[in-house]
């Protein structure tokens, strides 16, 4: 098994929406509404200014795993002066391929990316799949996260 690792580009885009929808779906989300408009045109905007980046990993012409981090803005503070933040997305790896460092492979690069781009955090809304992966690489809990929905 020789896994090719590079960069997302709009050629896959609609494999990779496929496999984001199928994360979704794993992780139990409710479908109310055909997501794959909202989602080529997020990623098509985000891609073409650079506020969205991925890295996915390919076993021959087969995608087998995504990563996605889209980089954001807000006023600077003091556990994050540049006021770039990286909100990563769309972690997955093909059930038939997991435990084999693709993930923590992917992550990596995306990572990578967002020192580069000059975040000073990266979040994430972990499955409780992704806990382990994302503690093991050094992320912690923060409790004072709270969302509200509009």
């Amino acid at each position: 098994m020789k896994i090719e690792y590079k960069r997302l580009t709009e050629k896959e885009l609609d494999n990779f929406i496929d496999k984001r929808i199928h994360q979704l779906r794993e992780e139990g989300a409710k479908e109310e509404i055909d997501l794959v408009p909202a989602l080529k045109d997020y990623y098509q905007r985000h891609m073409a200014e650079g506020t969205f980046v991925s890295w996915i990993a390919l076993d021959g012409n087969t995608m087998i795993g995504t990563s996605g981090m889209s980089f954001v803005e807000k006023p600077p503070y003091f556990g994050c002066p540049s006021g770039k933040m990286g909100l990563l997305s769309s972690m997955y790896t093909d059930p038939d391929y997991r435990r084999k460092g693709i993930a923590k492979e992917l992550l990596s690069r995306v990572i990578k990316d967002a020192k580069e781009y000059g975040c000073g955090t990266i979040q994430i809304t972990a499955s409780e799949m992704g806990v382990k992966l994302y503690t093991d690489f050094g992320f912690v809990h923060n409790e004072n996260f709270m969302q509200y929905k509009l």
